[in-house]
């Protein structure tokens, strides 16, 4: 009896579990058998498998083979596992270096001609690897570069089978196969959009660069043509560059939902699902394979919902977990997949259907149950959970005239949120919190740099009055230090709070 084993990856959402492909030969009918709760689509690897190595010229053995993938128990998905098992199927009576397979993870579905195909998940399937201690990983040509992503591990980008096999140490004529390309052109470089083009909203490119400190969530209300989305695709250019772990996770999920990645993007992913978007295209999801949704793709960076008043107001709820978590689980029947969803929300809505209630000279034609059932999309407990909301009106010539003398520029807004948000390191760097915005309530009034009563009267009278929840109260802090982070103050000030509080209640009269 001879029994091979290597190593194939299992993803549940960006978490891979390292699978043992063992195969084993008996004395029975042949058949090829594939074991240890496959779907479908692994299923049918057996008739691959078959076919790859025929038209390759290597012949798998004419007994029974089993295969089977450890641990049984571990859903598994997907035709990423053809080589593995091709491989492992061939070590059972071909002279392979079997060393060389134990420390080796193999990801790719395999053509019946023999070469490799793509497949999503490459990135976070060899990060996995890379945590369980093998360096040693082969993949489709095609997903190489982005295999190469990930430090400190080997990566062959084969072909084709034999590619795989010579590797392996086994002596087999070369049959030089064209690799299979990806028909998707890599993602372009995200553009820095440049704040400078905003004229005439002074206030609002402020309150952006507020948000951008604290990594506040934020909503803008004001008729069409006022620049909200303008203003919302600016916000990533000024945030800081992400990190090594931040970029490899933004990455992953990029490669998990089937984009070509070639690269560490270093800019803020920047995610505008379109209003019609369902509840899984928000959150993500699926029946077969659990894939990321548009907060997930968002993580690290920005989603912005534009029209925020015409998404279903299911769909907007859905976010008000992951807004207090940071992350999202998604469950389904003998699965489970958690993505990251520590994202900035930012919103965007017309004050009422038509756009003109309330807009001077504007013909509001709404009638005030619309208006009300418009606006009722932003549930409560979402607006709660909104640190900034922002009245945008319309520009004036006058005013446009006098604010193209008063713009500030996307390099001079990163340099400010940059020495805020290091302020604000410093000040939290005892605390498992690195920004404002993900700073307890509890250690905000009670912490050592909680304001004096004095400081937070205001704040303590909006909350007696119900104008504020203690979690807006927590939020309006929160807003009041990111703004004394920009004024470069080490303690509050009543200008902070009452500041923050016109942030917090701007939006409200619309």
């Amino acid at each position: 009896m001879s029994v091979a084993r290597t190593w194939a990856v299992a993803l549940t959402g960006l978490d891979g579990a390292l699978v043992e492909v063992e195969a084993d030969l008996s004395r029975q009918t042949p058949d090829f058998k594939i074991i240890g709760l496959p779907d479908k689509a692994l299923g049918e690897a057996h008739q691959r498998v078959h076919n790859a190595c025929e038209n390759s010229g290597v012949l798998l053995p004419r007994r029974r083979i089993t295969v089977n993938l450890s641990p049984a128990s571990l859903p598994k998905h997907g035709a990423g596992f053809d080589v593995a098992i091709a491989v492992a199927a061939l070590a059972t009576e071909q002279t392979l270096d079997h060393a060389s397979l134990r420390r080796t993870v193999h990801v790719g579905e395999l053509g019946l001609d023999g070469r490799l195909r793509p497949v999503p998940g490459v990135l976070p399937a060899v990060l996995a690897a890379a945590r369980a201690g093998i360096t040693r990983v082969a993949v489709p040509h095609a997903n190489r570069a982005e295999a190469e992503l990930v430090e400190g591990v080997e990566v062959l980008g084969a072909a084709s089978l034999l590619d795989v096999l010579r590797w392996h140490g086994l002596a087999v004529e070369d049959r030089p196969l064209p690799p299979v390309r990806v028909d998707a052109p890599p993602e372009p470089a995200a553009p820095r959009l440049e704040l400078a083009e905003v004229i005439g909203q002074r206030d609002a490119v402020d309150a952006v660069v507020v948000a951008a400190s604290g990594g506040h969530h934020m909503l803008m209300s004001g008729p069409p043509g006022a620049g909200k989305t303008m203003l919302a695709r600016r916000l990533p250019g000024i945030l800081p560059d992400l990190d090594d772990a931040a970029a490899l996770q933004a990455a992953s999920v990029r490669s998990l939902g089937g984009a070509r990645v070639t690269r560490l993007e270093r800019t803020p992913p920047f995610e505008a699902p379109h209003h019609t978007s369902s509840i899984a295209a928000l959150v993500g999801g699926g029946s077969r394979t659990i894939r990321p949704g548009a907060i997930a793709r968002a993580s690290g960076g920005v989603l912005f919902l534009d029209e925020a008043g015409e998404f279903a107001s299911g769909a907007l709820d859905a976010l008000r977990e992951p807004l207090e978590h940071g992350s999202i689980l998604i469950e389904r029947a003998g699965a489970s997949a958690m993505f990251p969803a520590r994202f900035q929300l930012v919103l965007a809505t017309n004050p009422c259907p038509c756009g003109a209630y309330g807009v001077p000279g504007g013909d509001c034609v709404c009638p005030p149950a619309g208006i009300r059932r418009y606006l009722g999309r932003l549930s409560g407990p979402i607006r709660d959970r909104i640190d900034i909301e922002l009245a945008v009106t319309r520009v004036s010539v006058a005013h446009a005239q006098v604010a193209a003398e008063r713009t500030i520029t996307t390099a001079q807004a990163r340099d400010r949120v940059a020495e805020a948000r290091d302020r604000a390191a410093r000040r939290l760097r005892a605390t498992p919190w690195r920004t404002n915005a993900e700073v307890s309530g509890t250690w905000l009034r009670q912490g050592p740099v909680a304001p004096p009563p004095a400081v937070r009267r205001p704040l303590d009278a909006a909350l007696h009055r119900g104008a504020l929840t203690l979690r807006g109260y927590d939020r309006v802090l929160r807003v009041a230090w990111s703004h004394a982070d920009l004024a470069g103050r080490e303690r509050l000030e009543l200008d902070d709070i009452g500041r923050a509080l016109y942030l917090k209640k701007g939006a409200t009269p619309l």
